[in-house]
């Protein structure tokens, strides 16, 4: 019996050490922070996201890919977002994918990341960053990788720019845990398609419980590809803008840098 009860006991003591541990300490006292991204550069990202967004007062991230039409088409645009607190963030030059994975028979011949070296695309994403400061004058930036791929010619590329980003989206995934544990060099993302305003507002939601993150990956907003409504965004930016209080809302670097900093904090704790 007595063995039993010390088999209890420790178990009692690692659960309530692990209900008791001190939770991510977000600015202000916010219970999660929210990114809200938005890859691709499209149309409907400049006509319906940026003026729901501005609207309501929340700071999103503008993923561009630079040889895309509608950089140099709308290129006051772009500036004008940035100048409005918004973060344009790199995603390559040609927006370059796996023509071997399933469903990709929409990637060209030309913009197969099978037949690219790694340090051609380092090169380029290089350029990108270039390009990106010639918009928007800004040398910290953030990379989200095209389709979630992490080789370029059989290579792991990713590593080779860790130096040039504050951090990357590498990759899509669930909620995420544990902000200490977090590698600002792999964060995963959600990229929501057809999501209703209440799917999305969940997930906020359980990213408060975990007392983390929530980082939306979104490309068309009522239109384009990939696409939400432009109902479920307004519900999830009009949800977010009503509760600033419990989620900070902001763009992807300055999350990031914040996160960093933090983990900077309780590494030299230790």
């Amino acid at each position: 019996m007595q063995k039993i009860y010390l088999l209890w006991l420790c178990w009692y003591l690692a659960g309530a050490g692990t209900v008791m541990a001190a939770p991510f300490s977000w600015p202000n006292g916010a219970k999660a922070a929210v990114s809200l991204a938005y890859d691709d550069s499209l149309a409907t990202q400049l006509d319906i996201a940026l003026p729901a967004l501005n609207a309501h007062g929340l700071k999103a991230s503008f993923y561009l890919q630079l040889s895309g039409p509608l950089i140099s088409q709308r290129l006051a645009d772009w500036r004008a977002a940035a100048a409005q607190g918004h973060e344009l963030g790199n995603h390559t030059l040609f927006h370059q994918c796996s023509a071997a994975k399933p469903g990709r028979d929409w990637v060209a011949a030309e913009n197969d990341l099978d037949n690219i070296s790694a340090v051609q695309l380092v090169q380029q994403i290089r350029l990108a960053n270039s390009m990106l400061f010639a918009i928007d004058g800004q040398t910290e930036r953030t990379f989200t990788a095209p389709c979630g791929d992490e080789l370029a010619g059989g290579q792991a590329y990713l590593p080779l720019i860790y130096s040039d980003f504050v951090a990357i989206k590498a990759k899509t995934g669930p909620i995420i845990t544990d902000m200490t544990k977090l590698n600002v060099h792999a964060v995963e993302v959600i990229a929501p398609v057809g999501s209703s305003g209440a799917e999305l507002i969940a997930l906020v939601k359980q990213a408060a419980q975990h007392g983390t993150m929530v980082n939306f990956t979104f490309h068309g907003i009522g239109g384009d590809h990939l696409s939400v409504s432009a109902q479920a965004h307004a519900e999830l930016l009009a949800y977010l803008a009503a509760n600033r209080d419990i989620y900070w809302t902001d763009t992807f670097l300055n999350i990031m840098q914040y996160v960093t900093a933090q983990q900077a904090g309780d590494s030299a704790e230790r």
